[in-house]
């Protein structure tokens, strides 16, 4: 006890010290001059917006019904004989020119391993059922059958035409 005493007192003189360093601290900070300060920014009232197109088609609900889905005549013939071009993607087939024999116009498709394949108007080739509608010298009509999102398909011209 007589310890705690005897310090007490050389605490609180050390501490005392301190203060007097940070008071001195403060004033010098005081004394500098002041840096501006930006304005507050205006706060733009909040304006009210009144929903009014109640009656109109709900954009969280799909536009068109499932269950009347117009039927489409066009329709892939899933009853015929795959040909062997339709196992290829269309985009990796390139055109290299065309061929005339007996009368008949072939075109020449390279696929991506360098393979050579003749075809004509009415073959098959690429993965969506496309079928070879026009063959000249320098390009190829291809009318792929492509699934509208509606339950029906849609024809899509392609040509591929010989790079020189």
């Amino acid at each position: 006890m007589k310890i705690v005493l005897i310090t007490l007192p050389l605490w609180l003189v050390a501490c005392a010290e301190d203060s007097d360093e940070l008071k001195q601290k403060v004033a010098e900070i005081r004394a500098k001059p002041g840096e501006h300060i930006d304005p507050v920014p205006e706060i733009k009232p909040y304006e009210a917006f009144k929903y009014e197109a109640g009656a109109e088609r709900s954009p969280f609900v799909a536009s068109v019904s499932t269950k009347s889905v117009p039927s489409s005549s066009t329709r892939p013939d899933i009853k015929r004989k795959r040909e062997f071009l339709e196992q290829v993607p269309l985009d990796t087939l390139q055109m290299v020119g065309s061929l005339q024999q007996q009368g008949i116009t072939y075109g020449l498709l390279r696929d991506r391993n360098g393979l050579v394949h003749r075809v004509q108007i009415g073959n098959y080739v690429g993965q969506s059922d496309g079928r070879v509608a026009s063959i000249t010298n320098t390009k190829m009509t291809v009318i792929e059958l492509v699934n509208d999102g509606l339950g029906g398909y849609t024809e899509r011209p392609v040509t591929l035409t010989v790079k020189e």
